[in-house]
């Protein structure tokens, strides 16, 4: 992947189109598996246009609901 400007990033960041119900991230351009959020103090998202960013969050999500339902889980009585 080459080097992308900072400009380049911050108007894809910037660009209404890039993001769709205002809140979920879609840049075919974008190879960043975690881009910044539109407010990027807030963190990164998912860029749902990348199969590999999409994988990723997959995996995760399924980590973590996995360790949820796996836990054993303490049964206090009264």
């Amino acid at each position: 992947m080459e080097k992308l400007s900072k400009e380049t990033l911050e108007k894809w960041n910037q660009n209404p189109k890039n993001w769709k119900f205002g809140c979920l991230y879609f840049n075919p351009e974008d190879n960043r598996i975690f881009p910044p959020k539109r407010i990027p103090w807030m963190g990164w998202t998912v860029n749902f246009a990348n199969k590999k960013s999409v994988i990723v969050f997959v995996i995760m999500m399924t980590l973590i609901i996995s360790v949820i339902i796996f836990i054993p889980h303490k049964k206090y009585h009264l």
